[in-house]
């Protein structure tokens, strides 16, 4: 592993990097800024991007949560073969910047103006800009949807279309669309569509 030892240097202010052969750690080299306390030998646990890169055999880039380790990351995941058949993965784990964080602060006439995160109904990107859509507020942010996607909760916000992520909490009803697309009425009264692309995966993650 002395390779991964060199590259751990190159980033150990920021990015830890851990290696996962089946279902252990057989390495791991913490940074000065996040420290998951893996140690060679652990078992990977189950949600974690080194489990689900493991068992879909396709790289994984998210955010998870506190739940798994005590503390929220970003993490991506690589997995490598050996004889043609997945033998594990290597980890590029970096310390969650908007931990502690509970609002999108968006642009007003005369500042800046907090809406809390269960006040956000949904989040749209169009005309190059990104819309957040709020209960008493809507305005414009400077983050794209990919960077909202790895920030905000989990639990409460989904990726339903590369346009849209949407506070599952204000979805008023789902409506079947052609090709296996859905259609949700928002507690605002507007509407937003579940692409085919996102569907299976929405479908998962609210259980029908």
């Amino acid at each position: 592993m002395e390779i991964l030892d060199i590259v751990g240097e190159l980033f150990s202010d920021e990015i830890s990097i851990a290696v996962s052969r089946g279902n252990r750690y057989v390495y791991y080299r913490p940074s000065k800024r996040i420290d998951l306390k893996i140690r060679p030998g652990d078992p990977v646990k189950e949600g974690t991007i080194a489990y689900k890169a493991w068992q879909t055999e396709q790289k994984v880039s998210e955010f998870i949560d506190r739940n798994i380790f005590g503390v929220p990351y970003h993490g991506m995941a690589v997995p490598f073969k050996e004889d043609g058949k997945i033998a594990g993965c290597v980890l590029a784990i970096y310390p969650a910047f908007t931990e502690g964080k509970s609002v999108i602060t968006l642009k007003s006439q005369d500042g800046w103006k907090p809406i809390p995160f269960q006040d956000v109904y949904y989040i749209e990107v169009k005309d190059r800009k990104t819309h957040v859509y709020g209960k008493s507020f809507s305005g414009t942010h400077k983050n794209t949807l990919q960077e909202f996607e790895y920030s905000l909760p989990r639990e409460i916000f989904i990726r339903c279309h590369r346009s849209f992520i949407v506070n599952v909490r204000h979805i008023k009803e789902i409506y079947p669309d052609t090709h296996s697309t859905f259609l949700l009425e928002m507690a605002n009264g507007q509407t937003v569509q579940v692409s085919q692309s996102y569907s299976s995966y929405f479908r998962k993650l609210l259980g029908f």
